[in-house]
């Protein structure tokens, strides 16, 4: 396939610093991509060299609407096209959902993360479950900031159980504070990628954003709130009923989880994996799920992710 860019700066911008994206492109599709100017021959597979042609055709357009892209899209890119050719990544990638003060855009990465934004901004109660590294808590809060940006609510509540891998609060030193400072350490890490500390440190002391563990939810209504359940694979299903209740007037509510690693004792259900089956019927509550296409971190976590999975479809087929 020969493709001509006249642009020679745009083509520059187009295949990466030294030739990156190309780079990436080849190593992905098992392509070969030869350049000389403007010009671009695309050597392999019909099926590969098609979709590397269109990828590029796509990039192009994204940089005319001034989206700067980098070599982790490529393979976001090449995940989503892969999987429905017929998708236009402007619709995706261009989707701003938040600009943090440090200029960052926050942006959908696959089609189940565009898909889960949409439902935030409809739905008032919306269930995002999957894997890891599939930005279920990251898109949630940066959505939560621009409601609060827009005075679309008046507060931002994060909240996670304080249960992780097996450890109990009371073998924890220091005072209750510290003990459970460590189990909401990964909401203050997105809140702070996305504010700077001052501004942070800020709304969380005049309450604006309140952090805090499941518990200190109970007896509580929650009013013009966008309220975030992180880790909600380790509620029991009284502490999900007590969540879901706590929900107020002018609220939005996201629950956010993985039902492979739930982290509770032995023979304890799942407050997620029980409320697929109790709320699945009710209007106004959507579910989203993500796999490990979605992941968008280091490209290892995806295959790490989809091994795991294959060993335990393995065994469930070796018990049966």
């Amino acid at each position: 396939m020969n493709l001509h860019f006249e642009d020679i700066e745009e083509a520059k911008a187009l295949f990466g610093p030294h030739n990156d994206h190309l780079k990436a492109i080849e190593k992905s599709l098992a392509v070969k991509v030869h350049t000389k100017g403007g010009n671009v021959l695309i050597d392999g597979d019909e099926l590969d060299v098609e979709l590397a042609g269109r990828l590029l055709k796509e990039l192009q357009g994204l940089l005319k609407r001034g989206y700067p892209i980098y070599v982790s899209d490529i393979d976001f890119a090449i995940r989503i096209l892969s999987g429905d050719r017929s998708i236009n990544l402007e619709n995706i990638f261009l989707d701003t959902v938040y600009v943090s003060s440090q200029k960052k855009v926050i942006t959908p990465k696959s089609v189940a993360q565009k898909e889960y934004i949409d439902v935030m901004r409809t739905y008032d109660m919306v269930i995002g479950i999957g894997p890891a590294g599939t930005g279920k808590t990251y898109l949630a809060m940066a959505m939560a900031l621009s409601f609060l940006m827009k005075k679309a609510v008046k507060r931002i509540v994060l909240t996670r159980p304080a249960v992780e891998a097996g450890e109990r609060l009371g073998f924890l030193p220091g005072d209750l504070y510290e003990k459970i400072n460590p189990y909401l350490r990964p909401l203050y890490d997105a809140l702070h990628d996305m504010l700077d500390f001052d501004q942070a440190s800020k709304l969380v002391e005049r309450g604006i954003i309140e952090v805090a563990p499941l518990a200190f939810m109970r007896g509580r209504t929650l009013n013009d709130s966008f309220v975030i359940l992180d880790e909600a694979q380790n509620t029991k299903p009284e502490q999900m009923k007590m969540f879901l209740t706590r929900m107020g007037f002018g609220s939005k509510v996201v629950i956010t989880g993985d039902i492979t690693q739930v982290d509770l004792p032995d023979g304890k259900q799942s407050g997620l994996i029980q409320i697929q089956a109790v709320l699945k019927k009710i209007q106004g509550i959507k579910f989203v799920y993500f796999s490990e296409k979605d992941v968008i971190r280091h490209s290892l976590v995806q295959d790490i992710i989809k091994a795991y999975e294959e060993t335990e479809q393995q065994g469930k087929s070796t018990e049966t």
